[in-house]
């Protein structure tokens, strides 16, 4: 008989670094790709995957999250299956998720309710393409408590990332600490290390006595990566996942084991240019393990005027149903639903929300515009990074960040 798995997503993220995308919204509901939130890829791995009773814990300015959740994924009530948003309910005192433990200590309830013989516990701020079967299968053939998926990094990076240690078996883990500078290289390449990429199937037993644990202690920060697994660890029940060994289907050798922490402003746009190569870093155009979400009813994109200079056209670009191009060129950038790109505007490496509106004339560069914010005619964003400073958010990178429904200044 299959092992019963619940999934549960951590989705109460506050997303302070990515001000201010996230003055809004939680993080995991920020769009991204255009047609997309960034929740949809974890729901969208586990959905293809077939683990459908799924569970999302929402804290966080949740209210578009939920939203989203509620329209776009719903399943087959018949079978018994289910993605919910599920918000802080104070089931164990007048208090809010303390942590990403504490928030599955006080939803017990929900594993109470389907006793699951494993249970998924992933994050909801990820841009990946995963197939978690496979990680649960090696999991339950190891019989670890916990198996945490790793994915190689350089040993010179191991500072920026919570770092999985592990014996010479390759498979137990040792150590878990956050950002080392002395971290030690793996048994079959010490080249590199595991970087934890927040991702975790246990055992029913194992997760509920660890988080029991932890609620007990007055001093732990009640965090998943931070205090479970640490725990879990020097009980010696802890293995680790190489994702390098997760094979997705549909996936090409350039953006097989594809993943990335969007957490900076910087790494989010980064994220963006990853997806318009002519060879895409990370293909959306995988249709044997799609990305799922809300398709509104939105018309095809459309270009019009071809008068000379006046020609709307797009180059090395995404541009989602509903966008207007017209008599402007737009290089290089994402164009979600709804925008509209006026004549003799240019923009290039722009990521264009839904509704936002380029007047004529007006020039984008190296920007992220949130939902409907106005550019009028001749203004210049990206340009004057000194003046855009003045004004708006600009990351180390240079890139200029303008918020939701903002109305730049000519």
């Amino acid at each position: 008989m299959a092992a019963k798995v619940l999934a549960i997503v951590l989705a109460g993220g506050e997303g302070k670094r990515l001000m201010p995308l996230t003055t809004d919204r939680a993080k995991p509901a920020v769009p991204f790709g255009g047609m997309y939130r960034m929740v949809d890829f974890v729901l969208s791995n586990l959905a293809n995957a077939g683990f459908l009773k799924i569970v999302v814990l929402t804290q966080y300015k949740s209210h578009s999250l939920d939203r989203h959740i509620t329209k776009t994924w719903r399943m087959s009530t018949l079978l018994g299956n289910y993605v919910t948003p599920v918000p802080a309910q104070q089931r164990r005192g007048p208090w809010w998720f303390a942590g990403s433990a504490d928030a599955i200590y006080q939803s017990f309830n929900l594993i109470n309710d389907e006793q699951p013989d494993h249970v998924i516990v992933f994050g909801a701020d990820h841009i990946y393409r995963m197939d978690p079967r496979q990680m649960v299968e090696d999991h339950i053939a190891s019989g670890a408590g916990v198996t945490v998926a790793g994915i190689r990094q350089p040993l010179s990076m191991a500072d920026q990332f919570g770092v999985i240690e592990v014996g010479e078996d390759g498979k137990r883990i040792r150590a878990f600490r956050e950002k080392p500078t002395d971290a030690v290289g793996l048994p079959d390449s010490p080249g590199e290390i595991y970087a934890s990429m927040g991702n975790y199937v246990f055992s029913t037993r194992a997760l509920c006595e660890a988080v029991e644990r932890d609620a007990e202690d007055k001093t732990s920060k009640h965090d998943m990566g931070g205090s479970i697994i640490p725990m879990l660890v020097e009980r010696g029940e802890a293995n680790v996942y190489d994702f390098k060994d997760n094979d997705v289907p549909g996936s090409t050798d350039r953006d097989r084991g594809y993943w990335r922490d969007v957490g900076t402003l910087d790494s989010f746009y980064d994220a963006h240019m990853d997806l318009i190569n002519v060879h895409p870093v990370f293909n959306l155009y995988n249709f044997d393990w799609p990305i799922y979400t809300d398709q509104p009813p939105y018309p095809p994109a459309k270009f019009v005027h071809q008068w000379g200079e006046r020609v709307g056209r797009a180059v090395g670009s995404m541009v989602s149903p509903g966008a207007v191009i017209s008599g402007s060129l737009v290089e290089n950038s994402i164009v979600s639903p709804k925008v509209k790109v006026h004549s003799w505007a240019h923009v290039d490496g722009a990521v264009l929300m839904e509704g936002v509106e380029i007047g004529r004339h007006a020039v984008v560069r190296r920007a992220i515009l949130d939902k409907n914010v106005y550019v009028p005619e001749g203004a210049e964003i990206g340009v004057d990074l000194e003046k855009d400073r003045q004004r708006y958010t600009v990351s180390d990178n240079g890139i200029v960040v303008i918020g939701k429904g903002q109305r730049v200044e000519p």
